[in-house]
């Protein structure tokens, strides 16, 4: 395939976790990667490592370590990202951002207040709106563009702690349906992942987390928790011909644990 017939993902939140394994199996599968990030300066020698990862696969892969949570950043981020790839559209968009705060609505300590549910709602949910609408307005949208975010059992079931987070990860899924059905006429089809419990930075972040992990291996049939790489996979297959017709819906990629 060449440079030109390349297609174009953004990976939103890709230095990490599930959406560096979803950049790197897309850079597998044909793609050139735009990686937005944020991360600190001590990380990004092992975080650079894996964007060659996806240089190795032959595919264009740049990233920029910037905000791209808040709407006034992502309006001065969108057009040096839109002025590198011209005339180049974007064929998928996936959101991984996990920025959130963990914190308990009662007890000793810090509580969970206003700002916090505001600013994580921000980063987790109200972002990938803006991403889309940047995107639409400059029209680098591709034809039968794929939007896909990642979601959580934590968006319908109470978890210490997780209030917050809970929270944007509803409004996530219901921002994706609505990106599902108004931008339907312009070929878009969002979806959004909801992942098993995977041993990432993120949940490493979440107080007593190591109970979730014991928790999701006792529950799930197959025996083992779920992995960066299954979660990649099923984002691979939303960008498919064969899933044009998946628009809208949470699918769930965790080996059968939300059974019981």
């Amino acid at each position: 395939m060449s440079e030109k017939e390349r297609p174009v993902a953004i990976v939103l939140g890709g230095s990490l976790g599930l959406g560096a394994a979803t950049a790197l199996k897309l850079a597998k599968e044909g793609y050139d990667l735009v990686i937005v990030h944020r991360d600190r300066k001590a990380d990004l020698p092992s975080i650079h490592e894996g964007f060659d990862k996806i240089k190795n696969q032959g595919a264009q892969c740049l990233s920029f370590n910037e905000d791209g949570t808040q709407p006034l950043k992502i309006a001065a981020l969108w057009p040096k990202i839109h002025e590198e790839l011209s005339p180049k559209k974007i064929k998928v968009l996936v959101h991984s951002i996990s920025k959130g705060n963990l914190k308990p609505m009662v007890g000793e300590g810090t509580l969970l207040n206003y700002q916090d549910l505001q600013l994580t709602q921000e980063a987790m949910a109200n972002s990938l709106y803006n991403w889309v609408y940047e995107i639409d307005a400059s029209n680098a949208f591709a034809r039968d563009a794929r939007v896909i975010a990642f979601t959580s059992e934590g968006s319908y079931r109470a978890v210490p702690n997780y209030a917050a987070v809970s929270s944007a990860k509803a409004a996530l899924e219901a921002i994706m349906r609505s990106v599902a059905l108004e931008f339907a006429e312009k070929g878009v089809k969002a979806n959004c992942i909801q992942a098993g419990i995977t041993d990432t930075r993120s949940l490493r972040l979440i107080p007593h987390h190591q109970e979730f992990l014991d928790n999701a291996l006792k529950r799930n049939p197959n025996n083992r928790i779920t992995t960066p790489h299954d979660v990649a996979n099923a984002a691979y297959l939303l960008t498919l011909p064969e899933a044009a017709w998946i628009t809208g819906t949470v699918l769930k990629v965790d080996g059968g644990e939300s059974l019981q």
